[in-house]
């Protein structure tokens, strides 16, 4: 709308110097001629920019409408399994345990089942790491609120 805008004010002015020069030179046909050719030349500019750029928004809109965003759930289709870049931060939900003696009864991530089950522990962040006492002997696990910051979580399967 503001490219519309300024190339209307900008044809109207070429338009207007070159009318009060033309009848400043006794309204000299040419220069009229030329000036309207200008203007022409400038809207057809601005009307294929604007057409070229409705073409593209059309587009953009028709790729946008094929994926659907929120699909329904259809129980009897697989899921597919995610990129393996996004399913390294779901941590299995077997791990997750109320553990005595962290935080008074806390909920935690036992270390050596992760490392079990999940393939990407040596990478967990060293900071979430804590240790608690149990009653009978030194326990590690990772802190799930402190996961949950470094954008990992807990994935609940069927």
């Amino acid at each position: 709308m503001h490219r519309k805008f300024i190339a209307l004010v900008l044809s109207t002015a070429i338009a207007v110097t070159g009318v009060s020069v033309s009848q400043a030179r006794a309204a000299d046909a040419h220069d009229i001629l030329g000036g309207l050719a200008a203007i022409a030349i400038l809207g057809a500019a601005v009307h294929h920019y604007d057409k070229k750029k409705d073409r593209r928004r059309q587009q953009e809109q028709a790729t946008r409408n094929q994926h659907n965003p929120y699909p329904t759930h259809d129980p009897h289709r697989r899921a597919k399994p995610l990129p393996t870049d996004v399913a390294r931060y779901n941590l299995p939900s077997r791990c997750l345990r109320e553990a005595d003696g962290y935080r008074g009864h806390g909920p935690v991530l036992g270390a050596r089942c992760l490392t079990r089950h999940y393939g990407h522990a040596n990478s967990l962040p060293q900071q979430c790491k804590v240790s608690y006492w149990n009653g009978e002997r030194t326990r590690n696990a990772y802190e799930p609120n402190c996961l949950r910051q470094f954008g990992y979580r807990v994935a609940y399967s069927n």
